[in-house]
């Protein structure tokens, strides 16, 4: 596994090209957002999803996936937005919030099938960059485990040791929150529902 050291406020141009390229032949990154570390892939790549989904157990039938992405706009493209889940996405974000909108038909073959996806735009810069250098979304599965101390969750240095045979590099972005994002479904943006409340309130 291959360390890259660089922070939201400082960008290291060189690092984020190779990294780019690494999600582009389909491998996994460890990164920083502003709720927990995420384990992310490109999610137009359908081997890569498939290896974060074997790593998190996660069965892309039954369970619904989550994306990155750089902005509404990229969203736009991979989940249908109506008025009414606009005028909340652009009020909440960039932000601590995971939104459950329809999903388009233009996702890997392991989103195929589910009729909605969870979308995050998250507040840091490095999740948002790695998201506009690859083009399309990230697949985001975030490394929150279940009796896991938080601070193994905040630090970089204790997620490579877990991870080292696992994924392909890490970008050690300093302490992470630790905290899980908010859910929001939006799937019926008439009557949006908080699924999990975040570290953050929600505008509505």
């Amino acid at each position: 596994m291959k360390t890259f050291r660089m922070y939201p406020t400082s960008i290291n141009e060189r690092y984020l090209d190779e990294i780019t390229h690494l999600l582009k032949q389909g491998g996994l990154v460890i990164y920083p957002t502003d709720s927990l570390y995420a384990i992310g892939c490109d999610a137009l790549n359908n081997r890569a999803v498939e290896r974060v989904c074997r790593i998190k157990n996660i069965n892309p039938a039954k369970q619904r996936l989550s994306m990155v992405c750089s902005g509404i706009s990229q969203t736009s493209e991979y989940a249908r937005i109506d008025n009414e889940a606009f005028r909340m996405l652009k009020a909440n974000l960039p932000g601590p919030f995971t939104f459950i909108l329809p999903a388009s038909n233009k996702l890997a073959k392991a989103f195929k099938g589910r009729r909605e996806v969870g979308v995050r735009v998250p507040d840091n810069n490095i999740a948002l960059r790695l998201a506009q250098a690859l083009g399309n979304p990230l697949l985001s599965a975030s490394v929150e485990i279940e009796d896991t101390a938080t601070d193994t969750l905040q630090s970089a240095e204790e997620l490579q040791l877990r991870y080292e045979n696992l994924v392909d590099a890490i970008i050690d972005g300093g302490s992470s929150p630790g905290l899980p994002s908010a859910v929001i479904d939006l799937a019926d943006s008439s009557s949006p529902e908080i699924l999990r409340e975040g570290i953050r309130p929600l505008i509505s």
